[in-house]
């Protein structure tokens, strides 16, 4: 069997129906019924020098793997079949697809043929191909390259897109959202405007760590976010693309019976590991793991990092030391997602040390998530309550988003991404 991966995009028709239809069919011809798929990114088109103004179309993107067991030829040819059942296409290069399908990588091999260059010719130059090849193994390395791992030349690419994660805390006294989503109507209506606007990973939390908040056990945090999740399993049965799911949970026994419901992708660990026994949710399941820092939970403004010493250099040590026992334990160190867990632990100045040092991080192969959206550390520069922080939020995620951050935990997700998009577009990269 061959470890391979498809790099699939669409930008003419329904992007998102035309991509799953596509990878329905991948799933039938590759060994394995289950193929693992990225978050979907979406990037405007590359065009020439005087393409038709009809060809400017946005397109939607993702990183397929599975395994293969013939050749390299007979899974081109098998490619080629799935882009001619979606009818006739214009063969010039840049104009609009229904689909496209790219055998990126096959195995550790370096074919150079006339039908068939592997690894693909244009990887490193496409930010829309890095950077979910990046969410599905960042510690990959491309043969032939004497290159770091696709996690680092995802985020140095200037064209590197984040992940945008929306935030449901089903809490009453969360800092800035309590009681928002305890009406269900509510709660599932932002789920399909989300859905809408491609909003990549929902975060679901039903535990406030706000300062002063009081502790939950994990039967009431389970109380409510069981029924969420099971109406999540049943509206994404056979669905292959859909968002991942996250749980905001610091409790083994509710990460537990989440991750046996079989629709969670990311254990969020606001306690930073605290519980060992979370490495073994780890090792019987392929879930990612968030590893948030943080010195006390709920947050404690009294406790903060040490003011004399460097809150980067503190993080990089802490989280140095954690992949360590993360990495004894056998557990691929590519499902560790790093959070420095800004407002957590740490002073206003120290959270914004972070956020100008956010480089630092990158000496890390691990995907970087940062929660700043509402925190308190903006009262440094307004005076407006944690509701009213989305503008500040938006400001801040801009800049974050174009110093390769990957994923991005903010509260009005589809604000930021329409932001963002826009951002992009006036930025005239191709």
């Amino acid at each position: 069997m061959t470890r391979v991966f498809f790099g699939l995009g669409s930008n003419l028709g329904d992007r998102k129906r035309n991509l799953e239809e596509s990878l329905q069919h991948l799933r039938k011809i590759l060994h394995k019924s289950e193929i693992q798929v990225s978050p979907v990114y979406e990037s405007p088109a590359l065009l020439p020098e005087k393409a038709p103004l009809d060809w400017s179309r946005p397109y939607l993107n993702l990183v397929a793997e599975g395994f293969w067991t013939d050749s390299a030829e007979a899974l081109l040819s098998e490619i080629k079949k799935i882009e001619s059942s979606f009818g006739k296409r214009n063969k010039e290069r840049w104009s609009p697809r229904l689909i496209d399908i790219d055998l990126l990588l096959f195995g550790s091999e370096v074919l150079h043929t006339e039908n068939l260059k592997i690894p693909h010719p244009e990887i490193l130059k496409r930010a829309f191909v890095l950077d979910p090849l990046k969410d599905l193994d960042s510690n990959l390395k491309l043969p032939e390259k004497n290159l770091e791992a696709v996690g680092h030349l995802a985020r140095s690419h200037p064209d590197h897109s984040p992940l945008w994660m929306g935030v449901f805390n089903i809490t009453d006294d969360s800092f800035s959202d309590g009681g928002t989503w305890a009406n269900k109507n509510k709660l599932w209506e932002a789920i399909e405007k989300c859905e809408e606007y491609e909003i990549s990973i929902f975060d679901f939390g039903a535990e406030s760590t706000r300062p002063g908040a009081a502790p939950v056990s994990w039967e009431l945090e389970w109380e409510k976010l069981a029924p969420i999740l099971m109406e999540l399993k049943n509206r994404y049965a056979n669905k292959i693309i859909r968002p991942l799911v996250s749980i905001d949970t610091r409790h083994y026994e509710a990460a537990k019976r989440a991750l046996e419901l079989g629709i969670v992708d990311i254990l969020n660990d606001v306690s930073g590991l605290s519980d060992l026994r979370m490495l073994d949710l780890l090792k019987s399941s392929r879930c990612s793991y968030v590893l948030m820092h943080s010195l006390t939970i709920p947050a404690d403004s009294a406790q903060t990092l040490p003011k004399d010493t460097s809150a980067v250099e503190e993080l990089k040590k802490w989280f140095s030391q954690k992949l360590k026992v993360i990495e004894q334990a056998n557990i691929d160190l590519s499902r560790i997602i790093l959070d420095p867990g800004i407002g957590f632990g740490k002073t206003s100045d120290q959270s914004f040390e972070i956020l100008r040092s956010i480089e630092s991080f990158q000496t890390f192969s691990q995907r970087l998530l940062i929660g700043h959206s509402r925190k308190s550390f903006m009262k440094i520069f307004t005076g407006v309550e944690a509701k009213e922080r989305d503008p500040e939020s938006i400001g801040i995620s801009l800049a974050l988003a174009s110093r390769g951050v990957d994923i991005l935990r903010v509260h009005e997700p589809i604000s930021h991404k329409r932001a963002y998009l826009a951002y992009e577009h006036a930025q005239l990269k191709n």
